[in-house]
């Protein structure tokens, strides 16, 4: 595979890893029971797409 073929997959990559670094982030600052579970709800929808990779840690 060369280069300008696998661009696109490493960009979807690295703005799904910020996506969820800032979605668990978010999840760590806030203290609301509601923006808690809206983002819990987020991270498990991004979690069906790579199994095997927790992304909320229990």
């Amino acid at each position: 595979m060369s280069s300008p073929s696998r661009r696109p997959e490493i960009r979807r990559r690295r703005t799904r890893a910020e996506k969820v670094a800032k979605l668990q982030k978010r999840l760590k600052r806030t203290s609301d029971q509601a923006v808690k579970d809206h983002l819990v709800t987020k991270l498990h929808r991004m979690e069906l797409g790579s199994p095997g990779i927790p992304l909320i840690k229990s």
